[in-house]
């Protein structure tokens, strides 16, 4: 017997230790080599462990467990060998999972709450079923995943799903090491900067009218859409190379400016909100800044964000109007110095030449580190970020006006 024991990877450097967020494989399943076995959170991000060799697993450790960095967690028997099934056999039993009847009544004609298998629970909460609505067919009152499939494709009664209301009833969930490190973070922020937020609202017209006409070959030529963000970091670079201490960051008692934008996009992943890093954004065109953006969103949505994507950073941009904020004022990530905050496009009535228009405006909000950016500074950056998303040609000649340039001005 050939056991190969398996430890928690470092995430990297001051990290030593992690909670087991999920287990893919039961103890004593077969596991191919490489093979995802287990996701572990950190306080910085969510990687997960793969199997060194085929084998039958051994769980060592439970979902939950806060565990070393090195520490053993499972191991795989390598002499256990997997048989392979024909796919159509795989395919065949596939079908007869997700179509066998499982009615375990209860006295009140609801289910028996049982405890899901992982593949169970990631379908019941991708689809909000409460584990009292699905049926327990598994060994010793197990959900399983064809119990789940069997339920959603009967259906069920979705009315009480939300446990509110009716009740007196509390949940506990322990925080996350990513939602712990977050929240001592941002505490910092409030305590150790000297953070105020100034405000101006952009005319989105010109570029509402520039992604109608262009999107289409856009995405034909590139093979990437053309999103308001791309613009807006595009406009922030510019920007930031004419205030160019929005762009530092405090380091002891030095300021230390930064020659290039490194901007951090934040993005909704499944355990939570991430800042992954666009290298060089300065040197991207709008398609590269797209591509660069969709590449990170997909990593960000499958957890598989490294700390190398969201390592560094000089300013950040978030977007709270993808949930229909209206208005807020972002909190600085830390060690940088501002952060840009875009809300929802709204038409509202305008003033234009004298005369009332209706336009899509979004209100947007720079908040900023008082201590080394003047408040002259923080207001000609936002304007300068407005003009050019009102007037997009702008970005490509520097910030400067098109004609100027031919006319040498």
């Amino acid at each position: 017997m050939a056991i190969v024991e398996m430890k928690v990877p470092s995430p990297g450097e001051s990290i030593t230790e992690v909670v087991i967020a999920r287990w893919l494989k039961k103890d004593g399943e077969y596991v191919e080599k490489d093979e995802e076995v287990a996701e572990v959170d950190s306080d910085k991000a969510t990687l997960t462990i793969n199997a060194e060799e085929s084998g039958a697993i051994k769980l060592l450790a439970a979902e939950g467990d806060t565990v070393k960095v090195g520490q053993v967690v499972c191991s795989v028997d390598t002499s256990v060998k997997g048989e392979s099934k024909p796919k159509a056999e795989a395919k065949k039993e596939l079908v007869k999972e997700t179509v066998t009847p499982v009615v375990v009544a209860a006295k009140s004609d609801s289910y028996a709450t049982g405890t899901p298998s992982p593949a169970a629970k990631k379908l019941m909460d991708e689809n909000n079923v409460p584990a009292n609505k699905v049926g327990a067919s598994g060994k010793d009152g197990r959900i399983t995943k064809g119990d789940v499939l069997f339920t959603l494709a009967n259906g069920f009664d979705s009315s009480s799903t939300s446990g509110w209301g009716g009740s007196r009833d509390t949940d506990r969930a322990k925080m996350t090491p990513l939602r712990k490190k977050l929240a001592q973070r941002l505490v910092s922020v409030k305590n150790e900067t000297a953070m105020l937020t100034t405000f101006n609202e952009v005319d989105m017209s010109a570029i509402y009218a520039m992604r109608a006409k262009y999107k289409e070959k856009f995405k034909e030529v590139h093979g990437t859409n053309l999103g308001f963000m791309s613009f807006f970091t595009k406009a922030v670079t510019e920007a930031l190379n004419l205030f160019p201490a929005v762009n530092a960051m405090i380091d002891g008692e030095e300021i230390v400016y930064h020659k290039y934008a490194d901007i951090g996009i934040a993005v909704s992943a499944p355990k939570g909100l991430v800042v992954p890093v666009v290298r060089n954004a300065e040197q991207l065109s709008l398609a590269g800044i797209e591509t660069a953006i969709k590449n990170l969103a997909l990593k960000a949505r499958d957890n598989k964000i490294t700390l190398e994507d969201m390592s560094g950073g000089t300013f950040t941009i978030t977007n709270g109007g993808v949930f229909g904020s209206m208005m807020s004022t972002p909190i600085i990530n830390p060690p940088q110095s501002a952060i840009l905050g875009m809300h929802n496009v709204v038409d509202r009535p305008v003033a234009v030449n004298g005369q009332v228009v209706i336009r899509p405006m979004m209100y947007v909000a720079l908040s900023y580190d008082h201590r080394i950016i003047d408040g002259r500074e923080s207001v000609g950056f936002l304007v300068k970020v407005k003009e050019m998303l009102e007037n997009p040609t702008k970005m490509l000649f520097g910030g400067k006006d098109p004609n100027e340039i031919v006319l040498g001005l």
